[in-house]
């Protein structure tokens, strides 16, 4: 595709905007010394976030049986991390200078996730980001998530840009098909939460990028 001035710029917010496995590392391993066990390598929860909490509890606890006790044990992840959010979460590096970009050449940016809108509302304050994010849609928002292009759809009349003219930023196969679904051009976060199966040359993103910055220049920014 060739490089364009989008109208809006939209990103997935774990694992593409938000580097968010610090907290989750820190969570899990203290469920887990509870339970006596040992701390988890921090490169297999990384590879797990934007799988959601059931996987991350599925892999920190994957030796239960129990169905129940993985259901408790999920609830209490999301207790820890809905109390704090944001204690060790930053933005990924270039992150800052590309939304700073953005915002100076007057093109808005939003975010469309799977987190529900509980988590994030309070992230987005902690951050100092709630009022630059120009929409942020959750599950909460929608009958369908991604990659059903709802989410993606919604954010764009809120923001008055055109889905064909707006580029999708993700670090996940699903986020690139919810572009794709919308009509939307579509990046690839290759510095996100990709583990050893995924395989992004064939999500068939219109860019495969490894930092931030790399969508200044290819933005004509």
């Amino acid at each position: 595709m060739t490089p364009f001035r989008p109208d809006a710029v939209l990103f997935d917010l774990d694992g593409t905007l938000l580097d968010s496995a610090p907290d989750f590392y820190r969570i899990l391993n203290q469920l887990r010394h509870e339970q006596q066990l040992a701390s988890l390598d921090y490169a297999q929860v990384r590879q797990q976030v934007s799988n959601g909490a059931a996987a991350m509890i599925q892999q920190a606890f994957g030796g239960l049986r129990n169905s129940s006790e993985l259901d408790r044990l999920r609830e209490q992840l999301l207790q820890h991390y809905q109390a704090n959010p944001a204690q060790d979460s930053i933005l990924f590096d270039g992150m800052t200078a590309l939304l700073q970009t953005l915002e100076q050449a007057q093109i808005p940016w939003g975010i469309v996730t799977n987190k529900p809108e509980r988590f994030c509302t309070p992230i987005l304050q902690q951050l100092s980001l709630n009022d630059r994010c120009g929409v942020l849609i959750c599950p909460d928002h929608v009958s369908c998530r991604k990659p059903d292009p709802e989410g993606l759809y919604k954010a764009c009349s809120k923001l008055n840009s055109r889905p064909e003219r707006s580029l999708y930023v993700g670090d996940h196969v699903r986020d690139i098909e919810a572009g794709r679904n919308a009509g939307m051009a579509t990046a690839g976060a290759l510095y996100g939460y990709l583990d050893e199966t995924d395989q992004p040359e064939h999500w068939n993103a219109d860019l495969l990028i490894e930092h931030p910055v790399e969508l200044i220049n290819w933005l004509r920014l």
